[in-house]
């Protein structure tokens, strides 16, 4: 009995050796966090390689969040400084992607809070057509003139400043869901509130949006 355990305990350690031994590039994003968590401070190599899978999902957000920003890089600087400082407190390594999603999106309220004004911080580049089919943004062409240009322009600059003008809460799930994908239950956990109420700030907010561009949609 006394054996068996301590083949057992060998074959773990040996494991947990191996592991330890390989570079940061060879490992999942899950082990990455669990050595960024080992010790007093994170590791520094983990930690690089961690930010390098996940800078470009960090810019995209806040570029749909504050296009208009001319501080953007310095925000996205801040992300990652706020993520060496708390990857410990992250229970689950799974979920590391809606935590950051969340840490960007409370720093991007937190600067807007500061600044008096801020106008149209909300962009889309592109139309978009959801699977769920509840609201269609897409205007469907074919070499379009200049008159379908110029009211596809007017569309947009009239979408953005839509969602500019949705309360708060309604902008972030509806940023969260639409731009950024994540689900009902993702947008439940960053943000804090019950499934049922995600479920009803985008409904609101999709009923809001489609009574103001009524007249594109249609």
């Amino acid at each position: 009995m006394n054996s068996s355990f301590s083949a057992s305990w060998s074959a773990t350690d040996l494991s947990a050796m191996a592991k330890a031994n390989l570079a940061p590039a060879e490992l999942s994003n899950y082990e990455l966090i669990l050595r960024c968590q080992q010790g007093i401070k994170p590791d520094r190599a983990a930690f690089s390689e961690l930010l390098r899978r996940h800078q470009s999902h960090v810019e995209k957000m806040l570029y749909h969040l504050a296009p208009d920003w001319s501080d953007r890089a310095d925000l996205v600087q801040e992300v990652w400084i706020r993520v060496y400082r708390n990857i410990q407190r992250l229970k689950d390594p799974g979920k590391f992607r809606g935590w950051l999603s969340r840490i960007a999106t409370n720093l991007f309220y937190d600067e807007l809070r500061k600044r008096k004004h801020v106008k149209n911080p909300i962009s889309l580049d592109a139309p978009r057509q959801f699977e769920d089919g509840e609201l269609t943004w897409e205007i469907a062409t074919a070499l379009p003139s200049p008159d379908q240009d110029l009211s596809s322009q007017e569309f947009y600059d009239q979408l953005n400043q839509a969602i500019a003008d949705l309360p708060e809460s309604f902008r972030t799930t509806i940023i969260l869901r639409e731009i950024e994908g994540f689900s009902y239950e993702e947008i439940a956990e960053m943000t804090g509130v019950s499934l049922g109420t995600v479920k009803s700030r985008i409904a609101r907010a999709r009923a809001r949006l489609q009574s103001v561009l009524h007249s594109y949609l249609s």
